[in-house]
């Protein structure tokens, strides 16, 4: 058998609005669902109780030298985030949204083959560091549950956004399986 013969995949887009008023959107972009999906998934079809599916997203600096140097492409087989401080958001919030999408990516109530996650991280989140105008946002990653521990179901790393205390960072990400 070939590993990864069949391929889920997955896009996210961001849009940054600042409180002046100027607009970023990266529009929609490429990420990558890592070996841990794919386990995450194996433990569902096993009936595995303690398997969890979306739990939080992570949200993290990445490394200022991605900058100047482009990182690396990242493999499927990375399952946490260069960031070891990463600012986390539970699936639980009022931030956190999760719906199923049909072909035409209109949200329906049934499951399908396609998840779409949308976050707003509002203004104040994550919290800037003292002595520092924005909070560089380099990285992100999905992560599911079993038992315990945190599986990373997909990965990106991208060009610095600099959100300001003040910004509004709506990031949506699409997966389909």
């Amino acid at each position: 058998m070939k590993k990864n013969s069949i391929i889920p995949k997955g896009i996210y887009r961001d849009r940054l609005i600042t409180k002046s008023g100027k607009n970023f959107d990266s529009g929609w972009q490429s990420n990558i669902i890592v070996d841990h999906c794919r386990e995450l998934l194996g433990a569902f079809m096993a009936g595995n109780t303690d398997a969890h599916g979306i739990q939080l997203i992570a949200i993290g600096q990445g490394d200022p030298a991605w900058d100047t140097t482009q990182p690396g492409a990242p493999t499927p087989g990375i399952s946490q985030l260069e960031d070891s401080s990463a600012f986390t958001l539970a699936a639980d919030s009022s931030l956190f949204t999760l719906e199923y999408l049909n072909a035409s990516n209109d949200p329906v109530p049934d499951p399908t083959n396609r998840v779409q996650i949308s976050v707003s991280l509002e203004p104040g989140s994550p919290p800037v560091e003292v002595g520092k105008e924005t909070y560089a946002l380099r990285e992100f990653g999905l992560f599911g549950r079993i038992g315990t521990e945190n599986y990373m179901i997909d990965y990106v790393r991208h060009a610095v956004i600099n959100k300001g205390p003040d910004d509004t960072l709506l990031r949506t990400i699409r997966l389909v399986f």
